[in-house]
């Protein structure tokens, strides 16, 4: 669940009757106008309910959603359900949430009602321990559910009197803290409280209007903030009262924000509304700037927008993001269609995450691989959101952007929505056929990930035509490629190998060392299957420095497995577990859910064969949980099922059953990062110096010795250095650190070191 955008103040009588709501009712919606606070109040509940619900609390923000078809496909990717099979969404859901004691929070239901009361009824008949929990404007309609109007602030009586400046209402607490974030010296007193009284109850209690206007202290006395709002409800009073007075407190306020920019900052908010979800810098300068907003002044107004609180400023790990809230974005758009630029705005949107698009699939196979995936996901909305665009205008543009974003679709969970876009494009007939044919062979891999073979079949086979007849070295590459996994999944590994080999030709033909390195790795698996080491090892290790030349990493690791699966059947067991282990680190970095399961897959294998049927036990529970997940064991290497059925076999018939389902259970039990750690046999020992201290620590040991080189003054890119790792594996760990440790600063961590150096009896790290 993620931080509340601002602290959560007050509303102790809310949380708790929505919790007792909830304890009864399958579904709770809090309704109320825009800005009355919903949202944080459904992610206190969810907060404060966690424990009762073993199987997760899960937020599903659909405030950027703006297209009510997608609903199911947003569900999957905000439950983060790793399936890789042809379901569809809603099927998907329905299983995964089937036997599970969760939460799912549908937040801003409101302009997709209709599609989010079908989805919660539909989950809610599925899954009997399932609860959601929703915020609209407007009740869904479900037969289980039961509204809770969500109150504004309390407020203080206007006829109180204060001597002392306590204590204070709701309204008035955050009031006063948003005015400490604008004016760190602001404090509430005798003298100011009453007037800060009377701006709360001119606001009406309403949160956002309350941090709106607690924002004009910047440049306003609190008088003068009083004496303003005065003259500006004065005006709307004389105005239309068909909406409710709420909505019109709302309204004011945001006109009021509106008036207060400059002339560009309101060119600027309303262009800023074409994007869906949140955006970097970068993209606005790109989307934004022209003849009336020059490019080098776009920082400049962003900062202004952020100091007038109308952009959120987000930290997230590909960098300082921004993003409107949904009420503010909503105003941005009438005004940006009033102003005429709509569509102006909207093809420059689009065509920038065209671009995005086709730059980041030329970078992908390189060093800024990891980067450029953690990017896309953050803008996965955006990108949504401009297929849209593309396919309205032309299905060609669809299928040509969904065609770059092919990897996007396979390590962020979206393999069923990429196959959506390339389907439903193809099914019309835009597009070269250059950009066909690469969206039919795309399609044919994400159909052969999901396990629809017969469908690949007949994909790969269009595909192949338009190659041959254009001559297209790279389709025919892929085309090969994908058909020997066709092949390799029905059990012909002879002409898989065929395949490969032409794949290989084909690739280097047309200079595409990613499909190069995809066929060389499976040349390897198909190679070791017939037990070809000799040929297996060659061809990995081909990839391997192809993958080297380029400084790539997600490719390699598949490579490195296959490399690995090949040396554990020859006995190297040590260097075999190395190799799998090096994938597996790469895999959870980049969250490949079949690469993490196939690499704890082999390592599974060795222990059995090395005797450990107690980690072989645990390894197995581990993937249990991996596979169901994703919808079937080892989906896109079928052809390694009995090296599965054979390891499951020999560690139940060593352990015996009481034993074998013990160390499944155990296995299966574990969080993501034990069974990470565990697997990496990064484990901390069961007993330490430590322990005896009474002090049990839960940090790995590599995370240990981070820790104390972090208590050294050392910075990330040092200890990566030290320790010959990239530096944002580093970080990963410094984050996992901090989480465990339940802080949120290295001084913190500094003080933690030094205190379990003092009871374990050793001297300070790095000491004399």
């Amino acid at each position: 669940m993620p931080a509340e955008v601002t602290s959560f103040i007050g509303r102790r009588h809310e949380v708790t009757a929505v919790k007792r709501l909830l304890a009864d009712a399958r579904m709770v919606t809090l309704t109320g106008p825009g800005g009355v606070g919903k949202t944080r109040l459904a992610l206190r509940v969810a907060t404060d309910v966690r424990r009762a619900f073993p199987d997760g609390v899960w937020l599903v923000e659909l405030a950027e959603l703006d297209n009510p078809a997608l609903l199911p496909q947003a569900m999957v990717a905000a439950l983060k359900i790793q399936s890789h099979s042809a379901q569809s969404p809603i099927q998907v859901l329905t299983e995964h949430l089937r036997e599970q004691r969760a939460l799912v929070v549908l937040d801003n239901c409101e302009h997709v009602l209709d599609e989010s009361a079908m989805m919660a009824q539909t989950l809610l008949r599925s899954g009997s321990e399932l609860r959601i929990l929703a915020t609209s404007r407007q009740p869904l309609g479900v037969a289980c559910e039961q509204a809770f109007p969500v109150p504004t602030l309390p407020l203080p009586s206007s006829a109180s009197q204060h001597d002392t400046p306590f204590p204070m209402s709701d309204a008035v607490r955050l009031f006063a803290e948003r005015a400490t974030a604008v004016l760190p010296d602001f404090t509430v007193t005798s003298e100011n409280q009453d007037i800060i009284e009377q701006i709360c109850r001119r606001l009406d209690g309403l949160p956002l209007g309350i941090e709106l206007a607690a924002v004009r202290l910047r440049v306003l006395s609190v008088h003068q903030l009083l004496h303003r709002l005065d003259d500006l409800f004065g005006l709307l009073s004389s105005g239309s009262s068909a909406a409710a007075p709420r909505h019109r407190t709302l309204r004011a306020l945001i006109d009021w924000s509106h008036g207060l920019c400059t002339e560009q900052e309101r060119l600027l908010w309303a262009s800023l509304s074409v994007f869906t979800g949140s955006l970097d810098l970068e993209a606005a300068e790109a989307v934004c700037a022209g003849d009336a907003i020059p490019r080098d002044e776009i920082i400049d107004l962003v900062i202004g927008l952020v100091e007038k609180s109308v952009l959120i400023r987000e930290d997230h790990p590909y960098g300082v993001r921004y993003r409107l809230l949904d009420t503010i974005r909503q105003y941005g758009r009438e005004r940006l269609v009033a102003s005429g630029r709509e569509q102006e705005l909207k093809h420059r949107y689009r065509d920038y995450y065209r671009q995005l698009s086709r730059e980041a699939r030329a970078q992908l196979f390189g060093p800024a691989q990891a980067k450029l995936l953690t990017r896309l996901r953050a803008e996965h909305p955006n990108l949504r959101t401009a297929l849209e665009y593309c396919y309205a205008e032309h299905a060609g543009l669809c299928i040509d952007m969904a065609s770059d974003l092919l990897d996007h679709w396979i390590t962020s969970s979206h393999l069923g929505e990429g196959r959506d876009w390339l389907e439903q494009g193809l099914a019309e007939s835009g597009g070269g056929p250059q950009v066909r044919a690469r969206a039919f062979w795309a399609c044919g891999w994400l159909a052969i990930i999901q396990g629809d073979q017969d469908s690949a079949i007949g994909l790969l086979a269009k595909s192949r035509t338009l190659g041959e007849e254009l001559g297209l070295e790279p389709v025919l590459g892929y085309v090969a490629l994908y058909s020997g996994m066709v092949a390799m999944h029905g059990g012909d590994t002879a002409s898989a190998i065929r395949s490969f080999e032409e794949a290989v030709t084909h690739h280097r033909a047309g200079g595409d060392p990613a499909g190069e390195v995809q066929a060389l790795t499976w040349l390897s698996l198909a190679h070791s299957f017939l037990g070809g080491s000799e040929r297996a090892v060659a061809a990995a290790e081909e990839g391997i420095a192809i993958c080297d030349a380029h400084g790539e990493s997600w490719h390699r690791a598949y490579t490195v497995a296959a490399l690995g699966i090949e040396l554990w059947r020859q006995g190297d067991t040590r260097r075999a577990t190395a190799l799998e282990q090096e994938s597996l680190r790469v895999f959870h970095e980049l969250d490949d859910s079949v690469g993490v399961g196939l690499t704890i897959e082999v390592l599974a294998w060795i222990a059995a064969s090395q005797g450990e049927y107690a980690r072989a036990g645990e390894l197995l529970g581990i993937l249990r949980d991996i596979w169901e997940a994703i919808g079937a064991p080892l989906l896109g290497f079928g052809h390694l099922i009995p090296y599965h059925d054979e390891c499951e076999i020999r560690t139940h018939r060593s352990l015996r059953e009481q034993a074998f389902h013990t160390a499944v259970k155990r296995g299966a039990g574990r969080s993501p990062d034990q069974a990470l750690a565990y697997a990496l046999m990064e484990e901390a020992p069961s007993r330490s110096r430590s322990d005896e201290a009474g002090q049990y620590s839960p940090l790995t040991p590599r995370e240990t010795e981070i820790a104390q080189l972090i208590a050294r003054g050392m910075k990330n890119k040092e200890i990566a250095a030290a320790l010959v790792i990239a530096q944002r594996t580093v970080e990963g760990h410094a984050e996992h650190i901090l989480s465990k440790l339940g802080f949120n600063s290295r001084t913190q961590i500094v003080g933690w070191v030094a205190e379990q150096a003092r009871l374990t009896g050793e001297g300070p790290p790095g000491g004399e």
